[in-house]
């Protein structure tokens, strides 16, 4: 096992009495409970740790958290457990951890498309796929073969992922997103003024950049006041702390995701029972955005070459983790906060070569701090190139101009192993992007800040270009009040608490982010922007020569901030390199903005719990058990299993429907018919929202009323239908097919929302809130008066399409009397924890009548009987309520112009030669035409035949003695009673007389009685 040759021997927050074993490479290796993966890596003195996309060049850790470019793992010791895309800096370390790099063939120590890329680099410029595939066309396999094997990062497991993950919904007044100075400030202040906070972090542990700092807070180290903080907002039940917690995404309506990690640091799969990751889906009254900068590297030759490392990277592994990246350091900076890492790095023991600034005469208390240390400070120059191959081995310096625009003496070779660079600071604006605000040039602090937005959101800290640490806690302190007194809370008395801050001052930063070469970019080493999509210097040059002057395209010709970094290190040196190729400056350049996710997501998280069989769940009504005790086969209509049909010992199916219509017809039989979509309408405008919806007329529909309509999309077409109920005068309630309900809803908000927000109207699904039982047949009013006395059953008290409340076997019911079997029927609706009571009640009184349970197949024999349609069995989407011979349902003249009222105008759906909607009587009554049987005039005609329309409902009707049918036939309302021809595959032919498609009581005098 390998010793831990960079581990100090003292410092970090690392526990040094835990030690854990992991694996890099099938290779063992040794690291400490609080160590990264990332750390513990470099604590063993692992250099390289992947290849580059392109070029297959070596890549060594980079940074210490988010924006790792180039420390991305697969996890997983089995094919199970596999994860790809792991950013090793923030992968906390356990014992038996496998990873591995997710680039190099055949190793990440000898790869070959490393050799490629040494040898053939200058043939792969930007946008060489693009061109690659231009020609020869007959090339194009061979290409893409190769070029598929080399992109990518990483792979998915073959094995289905054992772990489970979650969801949870949760509501605050502020969130605040990041734990550093700023954010815990601000997380205390609204707190103390009683507003409920969830505080998100990416880190393990609280506390950002004051982990690692220099500076002491009232006298303490930094950490002290951190620990003090957290304690605090521990004990406050109203905050709740959310570490390992990313927010990844923020959408309109201060509506947040956060991607919480709950197992990740514990081993390959989560303790039995334990989520593995949960996604918090947040609704905030005010968001503070506290989420930091982020330090820029400098664009140099070889800046890839495994030892260049961010500055602050650097710091944090000696300060927050014990370990150190090297032995002999070289500091290039264009500003004093770098210096802290010269400094850090010096007090480990470990030698300073020079700290090199490439501004030409900084004076200041970190430079004479410096120098007091016996520091060589190389002025007005830079490291123009790194020297080495699989680890820094030098550092060429030479003299700049003071613009920082060219090289103006000779270069100077520094013996070094580890190359540390500093270009300033980036503000993290992602999460503001996201919600569409265009982020604003600040020349003062060299980078881009938040701009407007329409949400409620505050920004504090870093975030805003206030980079001390002072002025990062009394910003987020005064923030944070501000954030709870917007949610409503009094901050009356509340005085931010004064902290004394002991740290130097700074002074101004050089804005420079490419540095120049003595050789054209074109010509020298290769300068690295973006090290995950390996792109250039010299690659954005070449873009925008080709003519890419927008930011936009650039990143896209490049791929520039496409990696799962998303740009966060070198997207403003891209956009800086690309403005000075353009000769403008970066405001006139512009940025590109972000989109979710800020860091990538699992698959696993962004589906939660919604799998294997809860991916689809299944539904039941209250009454499911009764139906599996009484031997009823189930279907599956959307989500719901409903029951089919009920056969008795040694009954066929056919048996069993014939029985039911029959029972049903003479006497009274009852449906399951709890899955009916419900959606309950309320609100001022609720009746002509409705009426621009339905495509009849609703305006006069009195309380107590029930009306069947017909909704159609915007071409016209028939997508639903049910019958809708007036409760009250702006009261409705909708029912919609059972596979159609969230649809139904989905489409009626769309409307509310995108083309009448003016209207006063809410909807709410509530079909699991009603049981409904429909009985029909002749005997079914007598059978309902045993079960009410507060319900007036008289004909001419309670007509057809009207409704009533009472009480139904002593439960509160609303009672419908509308028929989809053409029979005297009563919808009963009771609340769903009565419906099995109901249910037996009506089976207890309804022995005497023979009561019969019938499912859905009967259910589609009585109403095709009627011809009734079924949406989606009668309608495929391509017909309009003309051609179902439904123009009754059709209200021209009323004051809304109703959705589809254009669409059944055009050209095509006004032709003669529609297909339509009839009935189909065959000539053997007997024979039953298979559902989907396309029809023909001339059943000799040679293949392939004129078709006509096709059969959609079919079935035998024992109440009838024969078959009936109803399909789809071109012009058929005009050819009533003329012949058919439906052809089948065994060569055989069934013949047909179009007819009206009510075969049954065509006056409704049954459903009148």
């Amino acid at each position: 096992m390998a010793t831990q040759k960079n581990r100090l021997k003292s410092g970090g927050r690392i526990d040094r009495n835990k030690p854990l074993t992991f694996f890099f490479n099938d290779q063992p290796y040794q690291g400490y409970e609080g160590d990264t993966l990332a750390s513990a890596l470099i604590a063993n003195g692992v250099d390289v740790i992947g290849r580059s996309f392109k070029y297959g060049r070596p890549r060594g850790i980079m940074t210490a958290g988010a924006d790792e470019p180039n420390a991305i793992m697969q996890l997983g010791a089995t094919e199970a457990t596999q994860i790809p895309n792991v950013r090793a800096t923030q992968q906390e370390l356990y014992a038996g951890l496998h990873c591995r790099p997710t680039s190099g063939w055949p190793s990440v120590d000898f790869d070959v498309m490393g050799l490629i890329g040494q040898f053939f680099g200058r043939m792969l410029p930007p946008g060489f796929y693009y061109k690659t595939f231009m020609f020869p066309e007959s090339f194009w396999e061979l290409y893409e073969k190769f070029i598929r094997k080399a992109a990518g990062f990483g792979r998915s497991p073959r094995e289905r992922d054992p772990d489970i993950y979650d969801h949870m919904n949760q509501h605050t007044d502020v969130l605040v997103v990041g734990a550093g100075p700023a954010g815990l400030s601000a997380a205390l202040s609204a707190a103390r003024a009683g507003a409920r906070v969830i505080l998100a972090d990416e880190n393990a542990e609280f506390g950002g950049s004051l982990l690692s700092c220099r500076e002491t807070v009232n006298g303490e180290p930094a950490h002290q006041w951190v620990k003090q903080a957290v304690e605090e907002l521990e004990q406050n039940e109203n905050v709740l702390l959310l570490p390992k917690s990313t927010v990844n995404g923020y959408h309109d309506h201060n509506f947040l995701t956060i991607h919480q990690r709950l197992a990740d640091h514990i081993a390959d799969k989560a303790p039995e029972g334990k989520a593995r990751q949960r996604m918090h889906r947040v609704r905030a009254k005010w968001v503070v955005l506290a989420t930091g900068a982020h330090e820029r590297p400098l664009v140099f030759g070889n800046n890839d070459i495994p030892g260049c490392m961010l500055a602050s990277s650097v710091s944090t592994y000696i300060r927050q983790y014990g370990v150190i990246p090297g032995r002999n350091l070289v500091l290039m900076t264009t500003n004093d906060h770098a210096y802290r890492t010269a400094f850090d790095w010096q007090d480990t023991g470990r030698k300073v070569i020079a700290i090199v600034d490439t501004r030409q005469n900084p004076t200041g208390p970190y430079i004479d701090e410096a120098k007091n240390r016996g520091i060589q400070v190389i002025t007005g120059s830079a490291v123009i190139q790194a020297e080495g191959g699989k680890r820094v081995d030098g550092a060429m310096i030479a003299p700049i101009s003071a613009d920082g625009d060219k090289v103006t003496g000779e270069g100077t070779v520094l013996t070094c192993d580890t190359i540390a660079t500093s270009g300033g600071w980036s503000p993290v604006v992602h999460l503001s992007c996201h919600t569409g605000s265009r982020p604003v040039w600040r020349s003062d602090i060299h980078g881009f800040v938040p701009g407007e937005t329409v949400q409620k959101q505050l920004i504090a800290g870093a975030i805003s270009g206030n980079y001390s640490l002072s002025g990062c806690l009394k910003d987020g302190a005064d923030i944070g009040l501000l954030a709870a007194a917007n949610a409503g809370h009094s901050t009356d008395g509340l005085a931010v608490a004064k902290l004394k801050v002991d740290e130097l001052a700074e002074g101004e930063a050089m804005a420079l982010y490419s540095i120049p070469h003595s050789k054209p970019n074109s010509r020298a080493p290769k300068q690295f922007v973006d090290y995950q999509n390996d792109v250039t210097a010299a690659g954005i040059e070449l873009a925008t020569r080709e003519g890419f002057e927008s930011i936009e395209h650039v990143k896209r010709y490049t791929a520039m901030g496409f990696g799962t970094d998303q740009g966060k290190l070198g997207n403003i040196n891209g956009m800086a390199i690309t403005a000075k190729s353009l000769n403008k400056t970066i405001p006139q350049t512009g940025t590109t903005v972000f989109r979710p996710n800020y860091t990538p997501v699992t698959f696993g998280a962004i589906a939660g719990r919604h799998c294997r069989d809860l991916f689809d769940p299944k539904r039941y009504t209250a009454m499911h058990e009764w139906h599996v005790e009484n031997g009823a086969k189930f279907e599956d209509v959307g989500q719901w299993k409903r029951p089919w049909y009920y056969p008795k010992p040694g009954e066929t199916m056919q048996d069993a429907l014939n029985r039911e219509c029959k029972a049903t017809r003479d006497s009274v039989g009852v449906l399951d018919a709890s899955t009916l979509g419900k959606i309950d309408i309320q609100g001022k405008d609720a009746r002509e929202f409705i009426s621009r919806i339905y495509t009849n007329a609703w305006a006069k529909l009195a309380v107590g009323k029930c009306r069947y309509g017909l909704m159609c999309g915007e071409d016209g077409m028939v997508f639903d239908d049910g019958v809708t109920s007036c409760l009250g005068e702006n009261h409705f309630l909708m029912t919609t097919t059972s596979g159609g309900a969230a649809r139904v809803l989905e489409w009626l908000e769309l409307y509310h929302q995108t083309e009448w927000p003016e209207l006063e109207v809410y909807m709410t699904s509530v079909t699991d809130h009603w049981a409904t039982m429909s009985i029909a047949g002749p005997n079914s009013r007598k059978l309902l008066a045993e079960l009410t006395d507060d319900i007036d059953l008289d004909k001419e008290a309670f007509k057809f399409m009207d409704w009533r409340q009472g009480t139904v076997a002593g439960v509160p019911a609303r009672v419908f009397r509308i028929s989809f079997t053409g029979e005297l029927s009563y919808e009963i609706n009771v609340p769903a924890h009565f419906g099995m009571h109901v249910w037996k009640k009506l089976f207890e009184h309804g022995a005497k009548y023979n009561l019969t349970p019938y499912g859905t197949e009967t259910m589609h024999v009585l109403r095709a009987e009627k011809g009734f349609i079924i949406v989606g069995q009668d309608t495929d989407g391509s017909v309009h309520p003309y051609d179902l011979g439904m123009s009754w349902c059709v209200a021209e003249t009323k004051p809304y112009s109703f959705v589809g009222k254009r669409g059944m105008k055009r050209e095509d759906c006004v032709r003669v030669d529609r297909k339509q909607m009839v009935g189909l009587k065959t000539k053997d009554p007997r024979k039953v035409i298979p559902e989907g049987s396309q029809a023909v005039d001339n059943p000799n005609q040679p293949i392939p035949m004129t078709m006509l329309g096709h059969v959609t409902s079919s079935y035998y009707s024992a109440c009838l003695g024969h078959s009936i049918a109803m399909g789809l036939v071109r012009n058929g309302l005009n050819r009533m009673g003329e012949t058919v021809y439906y052809p089948q595959a065994d060569g055989s032919v069934i013949e047909a007389e179009i007819c009206s498609p009510i075969f049954l009581d065509p006056k409704g005098e049954r459903q009148n009685v």
